[in-house]
């Protein structure tokens, strides 16, 4: 997110100059392509924020965009490239990697200033907006509660719509405030989640000096967590409390809803206990074995540091569907 908004601010800065800037973005990729869908980039004359996957593929498409930029001539320029990364392709990247993804090239000038300055502010203020590019529009529009994250779609290289739900894809509830939450917190805080934590102690050492979040909230009690974590494809959840009895309260008012992920940290044999007896009372099979737990890939995790690293690679294999 720190990225995506470093790159805009830098097209910003450029056209406030009355420069103007070749705009790439990933709008479709496949495979094993080192650009994943919405990798973006800004090419300016003199120097390049961003990136659509690096290497031999990349410098190419960077000496194009400035070609593109130089030759526009003052009018819209907007083209979409595919790129094959097989040697023998037509089309090919130079790379080996064999997937494939398609980029569009579209040429800000000053008449894109107040769009672009737009997007910064609603990067900043996580308002809830979608960007549009088509073949003659660059523009942003209101989300309305949009189901996707991106869209391409596209009839020929000049009839074409990509769109992207701007901000955070992800939303990262941590739940506890401890010395592992705050590690948590930073991890996350250098991917794509607006970040979320929860606990009942106000003046909680760990919880006064988390600046990696979001958002706050501090509740009475635990048994009012169901009125802030709402189901959600994108949600994950992760519930590290003070003890045992406070992470069955949760798992209690949670487990009914769908999440991408929802994690327990807490002691084998007690998760075991608990499950066990949340089976006995009825609660559905499917759902209890959708909690994760113990939370996080088995690394022998020690040290907050190390857990909350077992725990971001686990939730970062569960986002890229691995």
């Amino acid at each position: 997110m720190k990225k995506e908004l470093e790159i805009w601010q830098f097209a910003a800065e450029r056209l406030k100059r009355n420069e103007s800037v070749m705009f790439l973005v990933v709008a479709e990729s496949s495979g094993s392509s080192p650009g994943r869908q919405g990798f973006k980039m800004a090419v300016a004359e003199d120097e390049i924020c961003g990136s659509i996957g690096g290497g031999v593929m990349e410098v190419r498409l960077v000496e194009q965009a400035k070609v593109k930029r130089q030759n526009a001539k003052g009018k819209i320029d907007a083209k979409i490239i595919e790129q094959v990364h097989r040697g023998k392709s037509l089309n090919s990247s130079g790379m080996i990697c064999s997937g494939k993804q398609t980029i569009i090239f579209f040429r800000l000038d000053s008449l894109h200033l107040k769009t672009v300055q737009k997007i910064v502010r609603a990067l900043k203020t996580h308002q809830s907006k979608v960007l549009q590019i088509s073949n003659f529009r660059f523009q942003i529009s209101e989300n309305e509660q949009s189901n996707f994250d991106f869209r391409f779609e596209r009839q020929n290289e000049n009839d074409f719509l990509y769109e992207e739900k701007l901000g955070f894809k992800n939303k990262l509830f941590i739940v506890g405030g401890g010395h592992c939450a705050l590690a948590l917190s930073e991890l996350a805080s250098k991917m794509d989640f607006y970040i979320t934590l929860f606990d009942d102690r106000p003046n909680l050492n760990t919880v006064v000096k988390n600046k990696f979040i979001h958002e706050k909230i501090i509740i009475e009690s635990y048994e009012q967590i169901g009125n802030f974590i709402l189901p959600g494809a994108n949600h994950f959840v992760v519930v590290m409390t003070l003890g045992y009895k406070f992470d069955e309260i949760v798992i209690r008012k949670l487990i009914d809803r769908d999440f991408r992920y929802f994690g327990v940290l807490g002691s084998r044999a007690k998760m075991q206990t608990l499950l066990r007896d949340l089976r006995k009372e009825g609660f559905d099979q499917k759902k209890l074995n959708q909690i994760r737990t113990p939370i996080g890939l088995q690394i022998n995790s020690q040290t907050p540091e190390e857990i909350a690293i077992s725990i971001a690679a686990e939730i970062i294999a569960v986002k890229n569907k691995i």
